[in-house]
């Protein structure tokens, strides 16, 4: 079974089959600088990097990594925000030979250090505020192999001082490290020795968002990393006129692939703005009129209630995605009325190299009636979607169970961790660890994961069911649910909720309102009215933080 009935039926033109992208992302990054190498590539703030200046700087920086002792197969971590040096440490790496590792600009330096000796990185790029505040103690501590550090501020790739930018008063001492503007200056002509890659050569390490547990390194390849900027361009009909709003954190599969690799590879603009701040981006949608974007949930819910936000702010952006965690059918329709923006739904996992499943461009996803689930799409071309039972029985539509995937798109593996690659990937299938269904029709709708299923005397709970009922109360801004320990249940089910500005209700009156619309197992006993739930930068909610 692999979820497409549908292809001989669907109303559209949706693309049927591709073959698996066999150039790796610098051959096709080679094409794009060839093809438009004075079209701006990245608009930061009031700066901008053609094409052409990319591939310069890029060149520049690989050049300064190989004479510093990078070799082939090295790997050279990314320690940034938002920001265009992002993509230059990306091609840098590769063009050296090397991969590149993504971390997460919020790791303090306990969470740096796992990553740097986990990934054995040998050489770090970084903001300079960033290494002055976590990074140089990590690294003066002797536990990583890095070698060679450049940082790069906030700042660079600006034109003249621009106040949406964070405010920094003066650029920090970075002892022991070399700024990326000094090596254009120093390396500025030179270019690297060419190297060959290959779509199976690994490109870069993406760290899994660690909700079950220590983060591991998923292996995405060139190929992979190809394969699903491709899948963009078909499904959300993009081409190099289109102008990308950055605002997934790069760091982050779905940023790395919907915002850097699809600029790379179809010669789209890409706007970025270091990090998300509602206002800063709704000034962004302003100026430059993106037409497509991706991201968590809560970016538009934030950006639905900004005030002075109108429609017509949002009217370029023709096709807005949402990944991450699954959409509340609810909350999507509240963002339409204040926006105008009709949310699709996409799905995929930092070891899919992103999508496996989409919400096809103009047609809306819909609801399980049985459970009020608002579908995560079909599943994308030459990708195959399998349910399962505890057994590994394949199930009917209908019937629930966990995906399983198998696709050009799936990681080979997990760096350096043969037991739990063998474990995640049985048979060329990657066992998602999320529980879901297929209709009669092909669409696929996600329950919740595996570790978050809440058995109350003896019948099973799922928290994405409750959450939704929490959603439709009038105060309700964010709800988050998990299992409790309970003597007489075994678990029962408690809540988590943030309100809406200006609302007010009370624990008493949210257990009421789900007691009146759920079965008796189901209902919460126990509601916590919170300012804020935790959420790691996907949008995921963190219920291990909860728990």
């Amino acid at each position: 079974m692999n979820g497409r009935p549908w292809l001989d039926t669907y109303p559209g033109d949706l693309p049927r089959q591709i073959a698996p992208e066999s150039e790796s992302m610098l051959e096709l990054f080679a094409t794009t600088v060839s093809e438009f190498p004075d079209r701006t590539a990245i608009a930061y703030f009031d700066g901008a990097l053609s094409f052409r200046d990319l591939d310069q700087r890029s060149d520049a920086l690989a050049v300064a990594l190989t004479e510093g002792g990078f070799a082939a197969g090295d790997r050279l971590a990314l320690y940034t925000q938002n920001n265009p040096a992002f993509a230059v440490g990306l091609l840098a790496a590769w063009k050296a030979g090397g991969i590149a590792v993504l971390v997460n600009p919020m790791n303090k330096a306990r969470e740096l250090s796992h990553l740097l000796r986990d990934s054995g990185a040998t050489a770090l790029l970084s903001l300079d505020d960033l290494y002055v505040s976590v990074a140089r103690e990590v690294l003066e501590g002797g536990q990583t192999e890095v070698r060679q550090v450049f940082v790069a501020s906030v700042r660079d790739d600006q034109e003249r001082d621009d106040e949406r930018v964070i405010p920094v008063t003066e650029q920090p001492v970075v002892s022991g490290a070399l700024r990326l503007t000094d090596v254009y200056s120093r390396y500025g002509d030179r270019a690297p020795a060419p190297v060959s890659a290959n779509a199976e050569d690994t490109a870069v390490l993406t760290y899994t968002s660690g909700t079950t547990g220590v983060p591991k390194a998923a292996i995405n390849t060139h190929g992979g990393l190809a394969f699903n900027s491709h899948t963009y361009r078909e499904w959300m009909k993009l081409n190099q006129d289109d102008v990308l709003l950055g605002v997934a954190p790069l760091f982050h599969i779905t940023g790395l692939v919907a915002h850097v690799c699809v600029c790379l590879v179809i010669g789209s603009k890409l706007v970025l703005a270091h990090r998300f701040e509602g206002s800063v981006i709704l000034d962004a949608i302003r100026e430059h009129r993106p037409t497509f974007t991706v991201g968590a949930i809560t970016v538009f819910n934030h950006l639905s209630g900004l005030p002075g936000a109108t429609r017509d702010d949002f009217a370029s952006l023709r096709a807005v995605y949402s990944g991450g965690a699954p959409i509340a059918p609810r909350l999507r329709d509240k963002i339409l009325a204040r926006t105008g923006m009709n949310i699709h739904n996409i799905y995929g996992m930092t070891e899919t190299t992103s999508p496996t499943h989409a919400v096809p461009l103009g047609l809306d996803a819909p609801v399980d009636p049985e459970t009020g689930a608002l579908s995560v799409g079909l599943p994308v071309f030459n990708t195959s979607v399998r349910v399962i039972d505890d057994n590994g029985t394949p199930l009917l539509p209908g019937e629930t169970g966990e995906l399983v995937v198998s696709g050009p798109q799936v990681t080979p593996g997990y760096w350096n961790k043969p037991a739990e690659t063998a474990e995640k990937i049985v048979d060329g299938e990657l066992h998602t660890g999320d529980i879901g269904m297929m209709d009669e029709d092909g669409w696929f709708y996600l329950v919740g994961r595996k570790s978050d299923m809440i058995i109350a005397s003896g019948y099973k709970v799922w928290p994405r069911e409750v959450e939704d009922v929490l959603l439709g109360h009038p105060a309700v801004r964010e709800a988050a649910v998990i299992g409790v320990a309970h003597e007489y249940r075994g678990q029962t089910v408690k809540a988590f909720v943030s309100l809406q500005p200006g609302r007010a209700t009370t624990p008493d009156a949210l257990v009421m309102f789900c007691k009146q619309r759920m079965a008796a197992y189901k209902y919460p006993r126990a509601i916590e009215i919170v300012d804020e739930l935790p959420r790691n930068p996907a949008g995921k909610i963190l219920r291990r933080e909860l728990r």
